[in-house]
């Protein structure tokens, strides 16, 4: 049977399906629908948990979304404001280039208060306050440190005849030498001595030397307990003495001191070592206060002509020139000290009973107050020291060879 021509597709096509595809839609078409598409809104962060977002932001560690999420909740929310302003000044703190170390002179400025508050029944004499003030910071300085900084590398430097000389040992070992020398103050005032009983040799370097070969091993951290006991017990037994015990002799082998002087002595020791010790563990560490530092200039300067006269009788100096009697002006040396702790000395340079007067003055030499210390501690060659040289040069070159014998270990 046939049907109808115009009712059957061909190929069994059904007469009713497209046979010509629909349009598609232009790429600028496509384009426009996509951006017509409304984005999704960000998520709501609940209070709680922008709070807990406020480290993160203060520290620059949030998403996009997330810091854009806080600082909007921090215009609404007075608290979390705050909060963010403490933290963000915190951090602040974490990237600043200023030390966070205490003023070494903090504990000196407290005490100072304190004292004028309230003073000590038994006030510490005033010619041993460099010695408790110095032994304080030095303290105050190992307290900081860990248990293997103690056996970092120190090199102790000192002059001897024409030259620099130095010795190896540790931050320990440091301490040890301290507590040794200190020990000629403790016999001298009828104390313990560390050597301990039986014949001590008087010698400050044959003192070092005999503790450190006693040991049984390198010292340790354990040697600042004793130490700082022996500096407490001499403070203290200073203190209770009353006067008359500043001019108690110290012997030191071939020369000695009166106490007063000793404990100014064993002071600039501190100070010294102590700054050894910080270079060795790159520990901040300021020079003493200005009136300590000055009178640790003065007892260099009253020690000069008697170390002038003995390099003259070891030929290491040029001839006296010029003999007066004893108390009688002599052709002396114009020591200008600058800067912290300066003055004005005047060196007699040809017998050590003469007396320096501005009327005879010869040379003149001008230092740093620091400097000056540095150099009479051995650590700056005699050739390198003064700043401004003028008059006699042989004279100048004597008395700051001079200056550089006083140093030992």
């Amino acid at each position: 049977m046939t049907g109808d021509g115009g009712g059957n597709g061909r190929d069994g096509e059904n007469p009713g399906a497209r046979r010509i595809p629909g349009p598609r839609a232009a790429a600028d078409d496509s384009e426009g629908l996509t951006s017509m598409t409304p984005e999704p809104a960000p998520p709501v962060l609940s209070h709680k948990v922008l709070k807990s977002l406020l480290g993160a932001w203060a520290l620059a560690a949030c998403s996009a979304e997330e810091t854009a999420a806080v600082e909007d909740h921090l215009t609404a929310c007075a608290p979390c404001a705050e909060e963010a302003l403490r933290l963000r000044d915190a951090v602040g703190l974490l990237h600043s280039d200023v030390s966070l170390d205490l003023d070494p002179m903090l504990r000196a400025r407290v005490l100072e208060g304190c004292l004028g508050r309230r003073p000590a029944k038994i006030a510490v004499p005033a010619w041993a306050a460099p010695y408790d003030s110095e032994t304080a910071r030095l303290d105050a300085l190992l307290r900081d440190i860990g248990d293997s900084e103690w056996h970092a590398p120190v090199r102790l430097k000192w002059f001897e005849g024409e030259r620099q000389v130095n010795r190896k040992t540790t931050v320990a070992g440091v301490i040890a030498h301290l507590m040794a020398v200190d020990g000629l103050v403790s016999t001298a005032l009828g104390l313990d001595d560390p050597l301990g009983t039986g014949v001590k040799p008087l010698s400050p370097t044959e003192r070092t030397e005999t503790y450190w070969s006693a040991a049984f091993r390198p010292p340790t951290r354990a040697v600042r307990e004793p130490w700082r006991d022996q500096s407490h017990t001499l403070i203290r037994t200073v203190s209770f003495a009353g006067r008359g015990v500043a001019e108690q002799s110290v012997p030191y082998g071939d020369f000695a001191l009166p106490l007063q002087d000793s404990l100014l002595e064993r002071a600039f020791e501190c100070w010294v070592h102590g700054g050894d010790i910080a270079d060795a563990v790159d520990y901040p560490y300021e020079p003493p206060a200005a009136a300590h530092l000055h009178r640790m200039i003065d007892l260099a300067a009253r020690l000069l002509p008697a170390t002038l006269a003995g390099r003259r009788r070891a030929g290491l100096a040029a001839p006296a020139r010029q003999l007066v009697t004893a108390g009688s002006p002599g052709r002396s040396l114009h020591l200008e000290v600058e800067g912290r702790g300066g003055g004005n000395w005047y060196i007699a340079l040809d017998s050590p009973a003469a007396v320096g007067s501005p009327d005879h003055t010869v040379a003149q030499v001008a230092l740093d107050g620091v400097e000056f210390c540095r150099l009479v501690a051995g650590h700056v060659p005699p050739v390198e020291a003064a700043a401004g040289q003028e008059g006699d040069r042989e004279a100048i070159r004597d008395v700051l060879f001079a200056a550089a014998s006083l140093s030992r270990l």
